[in-house]
Parts: C-alpha cells; sequence; structure tokens
C-alpha cells in the first residue's frame, strides 16, 4: 500500500510540468567510490594442522545518481560492486561475496564466495516537506542494530518504506520504519530481512517461511544532552529495545563526552514457543538478552582519550547472547574484529561473538591522535585494546590490540592501514556452545577514492 500511495504521488506530480521534471536530472548529482582494498587473515588453534592463512585483493566500490527535488520528492540509485583479482588459496572471503558461498553453498570461501558481483544496492524514491520526510525502496541505514557497517568493500541495505517528522527548531523527531528485505555487505542478493536471519530454520523457529522488522524511534538533543530510543518488533522472532543517552560538555578548557546505552531482547510469538522446546536452535531456550555500556572520551588539543565498559546479562536457562542478525555492533566496547560481523551472513543470526556473550563484561581503551600541529595535515593513529571476560572462556579472556594508520590526502583520497591481534577470539554457536581460538592476526589495506 505504502510503494502504491509513493509511486502515485510521483506519477502524479510528473503531470505539472515536464521541463521542471526534466530539471531533476539536468540538476541532479553523481557520486561515489573507488576501493582496492587487500586482506590478511591468520589463525592458530593450538594443533599446529588446524593453522590457517588466507588473504584477497578487491576492487570495487559504489556508482550512483540522486536527483534535484521538485515538489518534494526526489529518487536516488546506487549500484555496488565488488570484484577480486590475483586470490590465492585459500582465499579470505569477507571483501567479496563471502554471504552468498553461505547462503549458496554453506561455505564461507567457497566458489560463490570467491565470485566478483554487481548489485543495485540503492533504488530509492522520497518525499520531504518541512520537516516530514516518507520513503520506499532500497537504502543503506544507520540505526542501532540495524546498520550499514562499512568495513568492509561495501555496506549492507535494507528495503522497506520509512516516515519521519523531524522539528529542527526544537531539536526532536519520530520515526516509524516497515523493512521487508535485507542484503549483507558481501552479497549481491536482497533476502527477506527474517529468512535471512534465520536461513534453514526460519519456519522451524518463526512458523513462517518469511517475516519482516518494523521499528519506531524518537530522539531529542539540545547543545549538550542527546537521547534516542528504538522498538525493534518482528513478529514471531524478536522484540529489541535500545536507549542511548549522551552528554557533551567543556571542562578546563577541554572537551568531553560521556554516553550511556542498555539493549532489551526477548523472542516473541512463535519463536518463543518453539525456542523452548528441546533440540530447537537454541538448545530449548528463549531469547532474554540485555546489556549496558558505558563511555567517556576527553579531547585534549589534537588527542582523544577514550574508555567504554560493556557488560552482556548472564542467564544460564536462556539464550542470553545478543541477537545481531542485521550488521548491528552497538557495544561501546567494539573493536575492528571482534564486533559480530559474520552474525549477519546468511543464517548465522543466532551466533555472537565475544563482547556480545551472554556474562561478558568488557573493557575498551582507545586513544587517536592527528598530526595538523607538524605542519603535515592529514595523518590519523589510532590504538585501542580490548579485554573480555567470561566465566564460558576456557581459554581465559579474550584480548584485542587494533592499530590503524590513516592519511587523508584530501577530502576524496583516504588511506589506511589496519592491524588486528587477539588473543583467545571467541565466539558462540546458537545453542551458547563457545569456542576459542589461539591467536588471529588480520592485516588491511584500503585505498578510496570519493567523488
Amino acid at each position: 500500500m505504502k510503494r502504491t500511495v509513493l509511486v502515485s504521488m510521483a506519477a502524479a506530480s510528473c503531470l505539472y510540468a515536464a521541463d521542471s521534471f526534466s530539471e531533476m536530472f539536468t540538476e541532479g548529482k553523481a557520486y561515489g567510490n573507488i576501493k582496492y582494498y587487500y586482506i590478511q587473515t591468520d589463525k592458530q588453534n593450538g594443533n599446529p594442522h588446524k593453522d590457517t592463512s588466507a588473504n584477497a585483493n578487491a576492487i570495487g566500490g559504489q556508482l550512483g545518481f540522486e536527483t534535484a527535488s521538485l515538489m518534494g520528492f526526489k529518487a536516488k540509485a546506487t549500484f555496488m560492486t565488488s570484484n577480486g583479482f590475483l586470490l590465492d588459496d585459500p582465499v579470505d572471503a569477507s571483501i567479496i561475496g563471502r554471504d552468498n558461498g553461505v547462503r549458496l553453498e554453506g561455505n564461507p570461501s567457497g566458489p560463490a564466495a570467491q565470485e566478483s558481483f554487481v548489485v543495485l544496492g540503492e533504488a530509492l524514491l522520497q518525499y520531504d516537506y518541512e520537516g516530514f520526510m516518507a520513503n520506499y525502496g532500497r537504502q543503506v541505514i544507520k540505526t542501532p542494530l540495524i546498520h550499514a557497517k562499512e568495513v568492509r568493500m561495501l555496506p549492507s541495505a535494507v528495503q522497506g518504506a520509512m516516515l519521519s517528522y523531524t522539528d529542527k527548531a526544537n531539536g526532536w523527531s519520530v520515526g516509524g520504519s516497515y523493512l521487508t528485505h535485507f542484503k549483507q555487505r558481501t552479497s549481491d542478493s536482497f533476502m527477506n530481512i527474517v529468512a535471512h536471519a534465520l536461513g534453514d530454520k526460519t519456519h522451524e523457529i518463526t512458523g513462517n517461511d518469511t517475516g519482516d522488522v518494523w521499528y519506531l524511534d524518537a530522539a531529542w538533543h539540545n547543545d549538550a544532552v542527546s537521547v534516542s530510543v528504538y522498538d525493534y518488533y518482528a513478529k514471531d522472532f524478536l522484540n529489541s529495545l535500545y536507549a542511548n543517552a549522551t552528554y557533551h560538555g567543556e571542562a578546563e578548557g577541554y572537551l568531553f563526552g560521556l554516553a550511556i546505552e542498555g539493549i532489551m531482547q526477548r523472542s516473541v510469538g512463535n519463536a518463543d514457543t518453539n525456542l523452548a522446546k528441546a533440540g530447537s536452535a537454541t538448545g530449548g531456550k528463549r531469547i532474554n538478552a540485555e546489556s549496558i555500556s558505558l563511555k567517556g572520551d576527553i579531547h585534549v588539543n589534537e588527542s582523544t582519550f577514550m574508555a567504554a565498559y560493556a557488560y552482556v546479562t548472564k542467564d544460564d536457562g536462556a539464550h542470553d547472547n545478543l541477537v545481531l542478525p542485521w550488521d548491528g555492533t552497538p557495544l561501546y566496547t567494539n573493536m575492528i574484529t571482534s564486533n559480530d560481523l559474520f552474525t549477519s551472513n546468511h543464517g548465522q543470526g543466532l551466533k555472537a561473538d565475544s563482547i556480545y556473550i551472554g556474562g561478558t563484561s568488557s573493557f575498551k581503551l582507545a586513544y587517536t591522535q592527528t598530526y595538523d600541529f607538524t605542519g603535515h595535515s592529514g595523518f590519523k593513529t589510532v590504538l585501542s585494546y580490548m579485554n573480555a571476560h567470561n566465566s564460558r572462556f576456557d581459554k581465559g579472556n579474550q584480548q584485542d590490540f587494533n592499530v590503524v594508520l590513516a592519511y587523508n590526502y584530501d577530502k576524496h583520497l583516504s588511506i589506511a592501514l589496519k592491524g588486528i591481534w587477539v588473543k583467545n577470539n571467541t565466539g558462540a554457536g546458537a545453542d551458547g556452545t563457545v569456542v576459542q581460538l589461539d591467536d588471529f592476526q588480520q592485516y588491511r589495506v584500503i585505498a578510496n577514492y570519493k567523488f
């Protein structure tokens, strides 16, 4: 219905003036980026015969066009592509088509995962009028639990309809969205959003072959404080409530920030009944997950220091891992790799990574430095450390070290080198079983040109 209304309104607007309709395109703008990405991943797991090393090169990016506005209407389309080359064996397919491999072959590095692809990642019609916005189509969005998560070659995207109203003068907004499809970063397919999360377990868990996600959001801010609340509801699967508050201030000439966030998740409807059955995907446990995160940062000239803490509550009688199938990685202690990166792969939505596992407490320290004071602008370094503790971790705490060296030549060209070292890299299956690697290292080279 929403799609029919929006398309009808767009058609009606075209009847007013053909010349103006033509100017929508002549005054529109093209945009995009060209990205080169190299990645190497090394894993050690006690037994040297199980050690692995994989790498890949890829070039790709995005090319799009957005029209100018006519009577409040505008349209947008973005093509996305990732193309592997000089691929060794084995291949780290996480910058090419990893999700395609998982979905089509059950193999995250198989032939389908190594294939290059092109996809129409965005195709959007939008209407804006005095703070009111309505749109329908494919688009890249950024919310706490459904997010673009652009940490690889391409962002993820969704398909659906959105409504919102923003009062800029008073700093508040409200919105409602209806989402039906999701495209993972390493895929060329928009899958039903719930079927993507649960894969071949969708009917067993929800009683249906497909599903959708509704979410409501509200936000308010002034010069110092911002507050936001989201409620995501997937019938017969999951309800997730997210809330966040931040404060920014100045003391003794230094800028600082404080933030707190909380998440509460529950299985609902058929999923609440079916997951409680013996032999279910979660081992007979309903979803009951909660977390709280705290963060503080201080800015001293060109230096920024950040400290964060997060805790996911433990409930041995429930599936207490946070469920994040659509690229949301909200906890403040999130690192480059320890971020539930692959729970957004097809059918992996009930898995979890380190800091998102029930019972995990984690803290993170980060130091960011820019170097404009040297007379050479554009350089930045980021050093991060994270430690995650859980009594379920047999090999001990997970420890992450991340180093980022970045350079922005101008507003168009950027280059980044990233090093990641992880001790006891940890993940949990849908049934809560925890697995830890001894060591994990990853190295990335990223060059990006935006236009």
